[in-house]
């Protein structure tokens, strides 16, 4: 499973990181960015998707 977010939808809500912080972290404006280099590992795969369901900006996409 791969994760990104889209910066220009993203208005730092901080939910994908307060959800999920082994898989998203924010930058120094509460941007949230993927800290999970490559592919997530299976363990966080709940995470992953429990943020994206709760973006309020659908700023995440998932592609397993």
């Amino acid at each position: 499973m791969r994760v990104t977010i889209d910066a220009e939808r993203c208005t730092g809500h901080g939910r994908c990181y307060t959800l999920a912080p082994d898989v998203f972290g924010a930058d120094d404006r509460g941007l949230g960015f993927v800290a999970v280099d490559g592919d997530v590992p299976e363990e966080l795969w709940a995470q992953a998707r429990h943020a994206e369901a709760n973006c309020p900006e659908r700023a995440i996409t998932i592609d397993e």
